[in-house]
């Protein structure tokens, strides 16, 4: 081989890494603050994903994603937004409630886009649903009507019931609006409510027992992202200690729960990914409504009855969306 060519094949392999690096440096980045853990939020990030694909966006391909989760510390949020934006990421995706305030915190230029299970205006997210001003948007649940739903659900379960829990996250900022909401749903129906609050996975089980030393016949567990990431744990303490519990979330039970009522989560977080393409594709935030899921699910868990001695009223089950058996 030529000297010539030697040098010119060599200039050639040393210029592949560099215009790798370069392709890579150029690619947008997306943020993904998450308030909960990695591992049982698996199934909400493929979901995010597919809306990203719809938008035309494949992670690996055009789009890398930078992943921050607060394990439940809700504490660290502002330190995990702060790092995103240091990282320039060109979008931040933040779920739920406290990651979609702490994103808004450190950054009023990158476009943001929340999914929360509480009032956007009323939690100062956005001015207005239909023109989201300024950097942020998302895909909004508001949960407070649908704590009332499940609390008649479960009453329509357990009509002999007369005083019932309310599992809460005191470090949720939406805490004090669903406990408001629930106690004005609970003077209608003549029930008792206690708040049992838990901002740990350690104070999970102490929680259950109080519930059952206050001879509360049911529980809700109200929609928290501490919550869904540890589902499992959850639904083992409801069996263990036979309380009769209704969840946000079907995923609760598919892990053996007695029942659910909420939006379909993974949709929720399609619709997100979506939206963070469009943004990526040029679209403002302001331009983007605020997204509200369509369509509410009722799930329940026969087995999951059975072990309680309960049998569920077919008037439940004629207008539940899936049943496990």
């Amino acid at each position: 081989m030529r000297r010539r060519e030697f040098i010119t094949l060599l200039g050639g392999t040393a210029a592949w890494p560099l215009a790798a690096h370069a392709q890579q440096s150029a690619m947008p980045r997306v943020g993904f603050l998450h308030q909960g853990s990695s591992q049982p939020s698996a199934y909400i990030v493929d979901a995010f994903r597919r809306g990203l694909k719809e938008s035309g966006y494949a992670e690996g391909q055009n789009v890398a994603l930078q992943f921050r989760w607060a394990d439940g510390e809700y504490d660290r949020l502002p330190a995990l937004a702060a790092d995103l934006v240091r990282d320039q990421a060109t979008v931040i995706a933040a779920a739920l409630l406290p990651a979609a305030h702490a994103a808004k915190a450190a950054t009023s230029t990158i476009p943001i886009v929340f999914i929360s299970g509480s009032d956007p205006v009323e939690s100062g997210l956005v001015a207005s649903l239909n023109r989201p001003t300024g950097n942020v948007t998302g895909v909004s649940l508001f949960s407070v009507p649908l704590i009332a739903k499940r609390l008649e659900l479960l009453h329509e379960l357990i009509p002999g019931a007369a005083a019932a829990a309310v599992l809460v996250n005191p470090s949720n900022p939406n805490a004090m609006a669903n406990e408001r909401g629930i106690e004005d749903a609970a003077q209608t129906m003549r029930l008792q409510i206690r708040f049992i609050r838990a901002s740990g996975e350690q104070q999970f089980e102490t929680a259950f027992a109080t519930i059952v030393q206050q001879r509360a016949g049911a529980l809700i567990v109200s929609a928290d992202g501490l919550f869904a990431s540890r589902r499992e744990q959850l639904v083992s303490l409801a069996a263990r200690f036979a309380v009769p519990t209704i969840y946000f979330q079907r995923e609760f039970v598919v892990a053996g729960g007695l029942l659910s009522y909420g939006a379909n989560s993974p949709d929720m977080y399609r619709q997100a990914g979506i939206y963070t393409g469009r943004i990526l594709n040029g679209v403002k935030p302001a331009d983007l409504p605020v997204l509200q899921p369509t369509k509410l699910e009722l799930a329940i868990n026969l087995k999951a009855a059975k072990a309680l001695g309960l049998e569920v009223p077919q008037s439940l089950l004629a207008r539940a969306d899936e049943v496990i058996e």
